[in-house]
C-alpha cells in the first residue's frame, strides 16, 4: 500500500510539473495550432536541459516567476528588463568590505579608514565641488588606509595636535606649545636624505629598476625626486633652500645617519644662515600578515599621508633641542591640519636623535610609505610645502 501510495503521489508531482511547463511554454500563443507548435519546439530544448541539470535556471528566474511571464504577452515582450529586475531584487546587498587588519604603525590607536576614490583625470567635478588642486594620482593596485587617531588615550594632545611619545623621555602636553624659529636671511632650509634610495611603488608599466626592496638608485622615482619636490615649492613660496642630493644610504645601508650628520654638518658651517633641517623619508606600513598598505588623506586622497617623527634624549645621549624640534613639528601639523584634517599622522618620539641635535629646526618628516605611489607622494609633498611656508612666515604663538 504505502509502494502504490509512493507512486500515485510521484506521478501526481510528474503531471502537475508537466502542467505547468506546458503552460508556460504554450501560453503566448493565440490559437490551438500555435500552442502546439510552441509545444512541439519547446520540448527538445526541456529534454537537453533536465539531462543537464539546469532544467530551473533560466537566467535566474523560478518557475513561477517565469509562468507567471509566460501569461502575460506585454511582460514577455520585456522578458530581459523582467529577468534583469528579478536579479536585482533576489540579489542579496553587497557587503561591505572587510576593513583591513589595522597598519601597526601607531600600537593600534589609529583607525584605518578607506578614503574616497581618487577622481579620474579630466573626469568632470561633481556639482558644486572645488576641482581637485593636484594632479590625480594613477592607481597602483595597493591597497589604501587613512590613519587617523579616534581615541585620545595614549597621546598627548594639544590643539588639534596628537604626539605620540614612545620614548623614555618625560613629556606633557604643556609642553608641546607651537614655537617656530626665526627664518633668518637666505638660505633658510636644508633638505638632506639619509635613506635616499627609499621609493614607492608604481603603477604597472612605470616600475624602476631596484636596488633592493622598494629602493632604486634611480633618482627620478626615489625619495630625492620628492625632496626636488619640496625644494621647488619651498623656493616658490619665497624660502632660500638647499637641497642635498646624497645617497647615504649606499653602497652601505649601515652608518648611513652619520654620513649625513657629517653633511647636515658641512652646509651649516658654510650657511650659517639654515634654520630648518628637514630629512625627508617615506615609511613602509603593513598589517600583522604583512600585507602591504598604502597611506592616503581623505580630504585630498591624490595625495599620500606624511608623519614627523622627532628624536629625543630618552636614549641617553645629549639632545638639548628636542623641545624645540617638537614645538615646531607641532606649528606645522597644526597649520597643515586647518586644511586637511587628516594630511598628517600623529607625530612620534623615539628614543633615537636622527641628527636632530644639530639645531632647534631639525625635522625627520616621512612621505608616505612605500605602497604609495610617486606621485601620491609628490603631491603630499606639494602640500607640505605650502603649510610650511605658511607656518614658518607667519607669526606662531609662543605657548
Amino acid at each position: 500500500m504505502k509502494k502504490n501510495a509512493l507512486l500515485r503521489g510521484g506521478l501526481s508531482l510528474a503531471l502537475a510539473l508537466s502542467t505547468l511547463w506546458a503552460t508556460a511554454a504554450a501560453a503566448p500563443a493565440r490559437s490551438l495550432g500555435e500552442a502546439a507548435r510552441s509545444l512541439g519546439d519547446a520540448l527538445p530544448l526541456f529534454l537537453l536541459r533536465f539531462e543537464r541539470g539546469d532544467l530551473l535556471s533560466d537566467a535566474s528566474l523560478s518557475l513561477p516567476a517565469l509562468l507567471v511571464l509566460h501569461t502575460a504577452p506585454l511582460l514577455l515582450s520585456a522578458r530581459d528588463e523582467v529577468t534583469a529586475a528579478w536579479a536585482r531584487e533576489e540579489a542579496p546587498a553587497p557587503s561591505d568590505p572587510a576593513a583591513p587588519d589595522e597598519p601597526d604603525a601607531q600600537a593600534g590607536r589609529e583607525a584605518p579608514e578607506t578614503p574616497p576614490a581618487a577622481p579620474a583625470p579630466d573626469a568632470p567635478a561633481e556639482h558644486g565641488a572645488a576641482p581637485s588642486p593636484l594632479p590625480a594620482a594613477r592607481d597602483n593596485g595597493v591597497p589604501s588606509s587613512t590613519l587617523r587617531p579616534t581615541d585620545p588615550s595614549g597621546y598627548l594632545v594639544r590643539g588639534s595636535v596628537y604626539v605620540n611619545n614612545a620614548s623614555s623621555a618625560p613629556l606633557s602636553a604643556d609642553e608641546l606649545g607651537f614655537a617656530v624659529p626665526p627664518s633668518g636671511e637666505a638660505p633658510q632650509v636644508l633638505i638632506v636624505h639619509t635613506h635616499g634610495c627609499e621609493a614607492y611603488t608604481m603603477p604597472a608599466g612605470e616600475e624602476y629598476e631596484e636596488s633592493d626592496d622598494h629602493r632604486t638608485l634611480d633618482e627620478a622615482y626615489n625619495v630625492l625626486r620628492v625632496g626636488d619636490e619640496l625644494a621647488n615649492e619651498l623656493t616658490a613660496a619665497g624660502l632660500g633652500v638647499l637641497h642635498d642630493r646624497t645617497l647615504h644610504d649606499y653602497p652601505s645601508y649601515s652608518g648611513a645617519y652619520n654620513r649625513s650628520l657629517a653633511t647636515v654638518e658641512k652646509y651649516r658651517a658654510q650657511y650659517p644662515s639654515i634654520a630648518y633641517v628637514i630629512d625627508l623619508h617615506r615609511d613602509a606600513v603593513a598589517d600583522a600578515e604583512g600585507r602591504e598598505y598604502k597611506l592616503l588623506c581623505a580630504e585630498e586622497p591624490n595625495a599620500a599621508q606624511l608623519e614627523f617623527v622627532v628624536g629625543s634624549d630618552g636614549g641617553g645621549l645629549s639632545h638639548e633641542h628636542w623641545r624645540e624640534n617638537l614645538r615646531l613639528a607641532c606649528a606645522v601639523q597644526e597649520t597643515l591640519l586647518s586644511a586637511y584634517p587628516t594630511l598628517m599622522r600623529p607625530i612620534v618620539v623615539r628614543n633615537s636623535r636622527y641628527n636632530q641635535q644639530v639645531c632647534p629646526g631639525a625635522l625627520l618628516l616621512e612621505v608616505g610609505a612605500a605602497g604609495n605611489s610617486l606621485e601620491e607622494a609628490l603631491n603630499a609633498a606639494r602640500l607640505f610645502a605650502r603649510g610650511f611656508a605658511e607656518t614658518v612666515a607667519g607669526e606662531q604663538p609662543h605657548k
